[in-house]
């Protein structure tokens, strides 16, 4: 098989670092963006020729568009765009400042845009290429005390699944990733905190105590090597995919749910439309 090469966001940790490892273990190319490249000096003394390191924050577009075209110009090609790049931010709605949520849309949401319009001219001129979009349970589904990372991530959901049908054309795949709780740092040093409000202390603690009933024994992230691995060799991989246990159960409910609710008043929206001439 012809290597790949890689261009994956956030490679300092996590799943971005797990995809880099595995890719390169296998003969791939990777250019290894992250806003402090120091963390992937390991896999450079590992692997190097096969790494490109370039330090990035994915929220300046110009960079963003500059980290591609070195990426490009380097390896002479790009095959698969992962954007992975994000973190969590935590807070109930009324406790965010505009600040927090800004920067998140602008880290999870316009970072992976700015990557996607910089790699696609690119992918387009070569007829091929999988833009592979971390995404989240919490892209289709939705609790309470992360309400501002499920709008990124269901922001993130909704212009990668408009994106898969305007680039098809060009023989371009899109995937959306949506993990369940893995041993990331996720939900530690990486993520951010709003300011309590005093109010919602004791609706904190329960929601803490459901996510941990709900999450259960969390994912390995090495696991997640193999599969994203079959997911980008797929000929035609899937838009969605989840990745972890437990993840279709609580899909399903979801679903189950809205689709119980608008039929249940499916007769006041058929109302709403007025009379049919």
């Amino acid at each position: 098989m012809t290597s790949k090469i890689w261009f994956i966001t956030g490679t300092s940790r996590g799943f971005g670092r797990e995809w880099a490892i595995a890719a390169l273990e296998r003969g791939d190319k990777v250019v290894a963006t992250a806003r402090d490249t120091a963390s992937v000096k390991d896999l450079v003394e590992q692997f190097g020729e096969n790494i490109l390191p370039i330090d990035l924050d994915v929220t300046d577009r110009t960079a963003v568009f500059a980290a591609v075209t070195q990426a490009h110009d380097h390896f002479g090609r790009l095959d698969i765009v992962v954007n992975n790049a994000g973190y969590g931010q935590f807070g109930m709605i009324e406790e965010l400042s505009e600040q927090e949520a800004r920067h998140q849309l602008e880290t999870n949401v316009f970072g992976a845009l700015w990557v996607t319009q910089a790699a696609l001219p690119y992918l387009r001129e070569q007829g091929s290429g999988h833009i592979v979009q971390v995404s989240s349970i919490g892209g289709i589904s939705a609790f309470p005390n992360i309400g501002m990372y499920h709008a990124s991530k269901w922001a993130l959901e909704g212009f990668s699944q408009s994106l898969a049908q305007e680039v098809a054309p060009f023989g371009i795949k899109v995937t959306l990733i949506e993990p369940a709780g893995y041993s990331t740092d996720w939900g530690g040093a990486s993520s951010k905190h709003t300011t309590p409000i005093a109010a919602y202390d004791d609706l904190r603690t329960a929601v803490a105590e459901q996510r941990k009933a709900r999450t259960g024994i969390a994912g390995d992230p090495t696991a997640t090597r193999e599969a994203v691995l079959t997911v980008v060799d797929s000929p035609n991989p899937p838009l969605r995919i989840f990745f972890g246990d437990g993840v279709l159960g609580i899909a399903q409910r979801d679903y189950e749910s809205r689709l119980a609710t608008w039929r249940e008043w499916e007769p006041t929206s058929i109302a709403a439309h007025g009379k049919k001439d």
